[in-house]
């Protein structure tokens, strides 16, 4: 076999651009981290050649006897993790986690209380472009003016539309979620509980946040975000759910899994075992609130006042940019956010108020709170200089030398 830059120059000039471009930036997408060399090894090992529809010790193929030794790995290691009762690891990504609870535990028609797409939620928590919206009826809440979720306002719009599942989980929004107020409310209405973790599975697993797996019927997440894995999915669930979970994955959404992800979701849940990811979460943390801190003091309207994670959402219209701007200028200046509307958002989704900026892949590079001061400070510098092409490129400058010193992915080449 020959090598990917002998075989295919194009693929391995790009790749190593990409390379480039994350080395030499700072990544702050909050949904974005960077994988461990060990993870990255697995995910490209020979697992990727082997089918194997079906579960451990259940499989449709000949052959599984060392891949379910992966899988059963991944299972109990994301077990110890969670507390959970049972995992099933083959979810391909968060929204097909997602797609799979419905289709177990739903009927078509079946109501769901979720959180509203503008005010923090996901996409498959039922905006209307979502093909499930057109099978289960969504009902969103929103937060209240001061950003917070109103759990007597969720109270009243069980109690209203008895909802078959109430859905807790986000993917912009900044703060605690108190699971103990949405079981109770869910209890006396008869509600399954859900949760959707994909942002904050790593903090939850590094017990800096709140664990919901004990008390809910079913969570999800993704693997990589603040649990730093591979891109990939998992859901958590009761064993009283265990059957119609393991049905609704495989073979009613999915075919044979991706165990070369498998194998690379164990390698991640081994390191998220290591007492120095604790220290990482916390870090995480720490790094969020000093970026809050800075931000706010240069004028920013932090939404939902700030953040208990890992993530902050911000209007930027007061300074006189929209989020698209922002994202490009920052873009240009080696900065890598995204663009994100804002509570009751009066701008489109290609064009909102807002941009989504967070710390797990800075913080994995071993960033701390005077890395954050002045990453504040070029943020800032960016957007009020928006279409200064020089200054951004100064800043670019800058950017590259703080990453310098903060060295990713050393041994790998293209």
């Amino acid at each position: 076999m020959t090598n990917l830059s002998a075989f295919d120059p194009a693929t391995a000039a790009s790749l190593a651009r990409e390379l480039t471009r994350q080395r030499e930036g700072l990544e702050m997408i909050p949904s974005e981290n960077f994988v461990s060399e060990a993870v990255l090894e697995a995910l490209g090992s020979i697992a990727t050649n082997k089918y194997s529809e079906g579960y451990p010790g259940k499989r449709y193929y000949g052959g599984c006897e060392f891949i379910d030794e992966i899988e059963s790995l991944a299972i109990a290691r994301a077990k110890q993790l969670f507390g959970a009762e049972h995992i099933n690891v083959q979810p391909l990504s968060g929204a097909p986690a997602n797609v799979a609870v419905y289709s177990a535990l739903l009927s078509p028609g079946d109501k769901i209380l979720g959180m509203d797409l503008s005010h923090g939620g996901h996409l498959t928590h039922g905006h209307p472009v979502t093909y499930m919206a057109k099978i289960y009826d969504f009902i969103r809440y929103k937060t209240t003016t001061d950003g917070r979720i109103d759990y007597d306002n969720l109270h009243a719009m069980a109690i209203e539309h008895k909802p078959k599942m109430i859905l807790a989980g986000y993917s912009a929004y900044s703060r605690e979620i108190e699971y103990e107020k949405v079981k109770a409310i869910a209890d006396e209405v008869g509600a399954i509980t859900m949760a959707d973790i994909a942002h904050i599975a790593g903090l939850i697993a590094a017990g800096e946040m709140h664990n919901p797996v004990p008390l809910f019927d079913v969570v999800t997440t993704t693997t990589h975000k603040t649990l730093r894995g591979p891109r990939g999915g998992m859901i958590i669930c009761k064993e009283i759910h265990k059957k119609a979970i393991d049905k609704a994955v495989f073979p009613g959404l999915q075919g044979g899994p991706h165990e070369n992800v498998i194998a690379a979701k164990a390698v991640a849940f081994k390191e998220a075992l290591e007492p120095s990811f604790k220290e990482y979460a916390k870090q995480i943390k720490a790094n969020a609130k000093i970026l809050e801190k800075e931000l706010a003091s240069r004028g920013y309207r932090l939404m939902f006042g700030g953040t208990d994670n890992h993530l902050l959402l911000i209007d930027v219209t007061p300074k006189g940019v929209t989020g698209a701007q922002a994202e490009k200028a920052l873009d240009l200046a080696g900065i890598t956010v995204n663009k994100n509307m804002i509570p009751d958002d009066p701008r489109s989704p290609m064009d909102p108020s807002g941009i989504r900026l967070g710390t797990p892949a800075i913080t994995t590079r071993g960033m701390e709170e005077e890395e954050m001061k002045k990453i504040a400070g070029w943020i800032d510098e960016a957007i009020m200089n928006a279409s200064d092409a020089t200054k951004l490129r100064q800043i670019r400058e800058e950017v590259k030398g703080m990453t310098g010193r903060f060295p990713l992915y050393p041994n790998l080449m293209y």
